[in-house]
């Protein structure tokens, strides 16, 4: 039987989220995070009407690392349920 441990399942899961968002804050901060949600919008046929901030440091922080916690529950609870189901 296969098993998941849960511990690691939520650090590969707070990586990819976490890692995501910092991608995100990367291109906030390069500039070119409104032509890329733009873009986003307009092939999901949808005006784009969302204005994205300044670039903030520690706003920035704050999303790589609320996501990365939230992507760590969520994996632990999949590792969690992967086993209980599988049992």
């Amino acid at each position: 039987m296969n098993t998941i441990r849960p511990g690691r399942a939520g650090l590969v899961f707070a990586m990819l989220l976490g890692g995501y968002h910092l991608i995100w804050s990367l291109l906030v901060a390069a500039g070119w995070a409104q032509a890329l949600i733009d873009f986003i919008f307009r092939i999901h046929f949808i005006r784009p009407v969302y204005v994205i901030e300044q670039f903030n440091a520690g706003t920035a922080l704050l999303l790589v690392a609320v996501t990365s916690a939230i992507g760590y529950v969520l994996g632990w609870c999949f590792g969690v349920l992967w086993n209980k189901l599988h049992q």
